[in-house]
């Protein structure tokens, strides 16, 4: 009997050329036994597959690892869903508020431009007050004699307007001034150049012309009424005194009109 691992001894003959057999020793390996060179090819083989192993590990660590990183329902895809709906909600509630802000910002600023415009207008018109009593009463004060300071169009209908004459003297202060306004309008019809006189501006024969009385300065006012199809051009205020030169004076249409009045 022979321990694992050991080798047998044997004898071999082999034959020289001419001189006969001749006697060698040969050594056996054991049943089992492996050449050295396949143990090592075995043992090459086993840490290649170790190796391969601990490599494939590697990757689908790293795959998992970066879908966990880059997945967009990575986790629980309904905590997600849930928590992108309510960014969704916060972002659309945001814009909302926003746009509310921007619509506020803007009508109140729409109203404080047009608070602006009406204080600028009502000052225009202080000053126009203040310089039109400083005629009157102001240390440089011109003494004047009758006249129209200014006259006023408004429209009522389509043919009818509303007037408004400032009447103003200055030169005596101690009588007032007495007599009639009328009015006559200038335009054109089918072509044609055409004067309406003050009985065809009030639709009657006669019509009474418009009395004032005043120191200072006056204000008178009434209405009259343009026949269709004419196109005022220019209005006439005249002033009849109970003493003195009648005064007229002319007024272009669109200066004593608004801007958006038919005929302007």
């Amino acid at each position: 009997m022979h321990n694992a691992g050991e080798y047998r001894t044997g004898f071999a003959l082999t034959r020289r050329d001419g001189a006969g057999y001749t006697v060698a020793m040969t050594e056996t390996p054991p049943p089992g036994a492996r050449p050295p060179s396949a143990a090592r090819r075995a043992r090459g083989s086993r840490i290649v597959a170790a190796l391969a192993a601990v490599v494939a590990l590697a990757l689908l660590f790293g795959i998992w690892g970066a879908w966990q990183a880059f997945s967009p329902t990575s986790g629980n895809p309904q905590r997600a869903l849930a928590t992108q709906q309510a960014e969704l909600e916060g972002l659309q509630q945001q814009i909302s508020t926003l746009s509310r802000s921007d619509q506020i910002s803007r009508d109140a600023n729409r109203e404080l431009q047009g608070t602006l415009a009406e204080r600028d207008e009502e000052i225009a018109a202080l000053r126009a007050d203040v310089a039109f009593y400083e005629r009157f009463v102001g240390a440089t004060a011109q003494r004047r004699g009758l006249t129209v300071h200014e006259l006023r169009m408004q429209p009522r209908t389509d043919q009818g307007w509303h007037y408004t004459a400032t009447l103003t003297q200055s030169l005596s202060r101690e009588a007032a001034s007495v007599g009639t306004m009328r009015l006559s309008v200038e335009g054109t019809r089918n072509g044609r150049l055409e004067t309406l006189e003050w009985d065809q501006l009030r639709q009657r024969d006669d019509a009474a012309r418009v009395a004032y009385s005043f120191k200072y300065f006056q204000q008178v006012e009434g209405d009259i009424v343009l026949p269709p199809g004419f196109q005022p051009l220019r209005v006439v205020v005249r002033l009849e005194p109970e003493r003195g030169s009648a005064v007229e004076r002319p007024f272009s249409w669109a200066d004593v009109t608004p801007r958006s009045a038919p005929g302007a």
